[in-house]
């Protein structure tokens, strides 16, 4: 039976002079903040043995590489079928945290992962994928952008994402 993830905690906090999720729509410096909170967390759940992170293409496992995330980054489009990743992720993995594009196509791969991997005894993990979309607020859609939009976020704010995320060497854990 695939089990649901542990949600990971948002920044629940308004910002002054604005409510809410609003807040979170306008407001850079509090889109840095949630994106570099939900981004520890993750690189830190990623270090457990046995997690993989799963995303469409090549570009997309440099970008998340970039940013430090730790663990089995899998590619899904590595010439397999899905169901023959499905497989491989059934026979490799614990826990399975989908990083698939924001878009259409992106969607559709994440729920057919599910839907192969539901009987499956692992935890497979969309909501992070549900909370990144909520803080990156529609400015992007493809995972293989998502370095350049944080590094351009902290640039915004006099920062670089070294200094927000810290060291960003990542394992290479690449598989697929």
């Amino acid at each position: 039976m695939c089990g649901l993830s542990t949600p990971l905690r948002g920044s629940a906090t308004p910002r002054p002079g604005l409510s809410g999720s609003m807040a979170k729509q306008t407001d850079p410096a509090a889109a840095l903040e949630d994106f570099v909170e939900l981004w520890q967390r993750l690189r830190l759940e990623t270090a457990t043995p046995g997690t993989f992170i799963v995303v469409e293409g090549e570009r997309d496992r440099r970008s998340v590489g970039r940013l430090g995330l730790h663990g089995t980054i899998f590619v899904l489009h590595g010439g397999r079928t899905l169901s023959g990743s499905a497989q491989t992720l059934t026979n490799r993995a614990r826990r399975v945290i989908v990083l698939t594009d924001w878009d259409t196509e992106g969607g559709h791969l994440a729920h057919r992962l599910a839907e192969f991997l539901e009987p499956e005894p692992l935890v497979f993990d969309l909501e992070t994928r549900r909370r990144l979309a909520h803080v990156l607020r529609g400015e992007l859609v493809h995972v293989e952008g998502l370095y350049g939009w944080a590094r351009r976020l902290a640039e915004k704010q006099g920062e670089s994402i070294e200094s927000r995320l810290g060291p960003l060497e990542s394992a290479d854990g690449t598989t697929g």
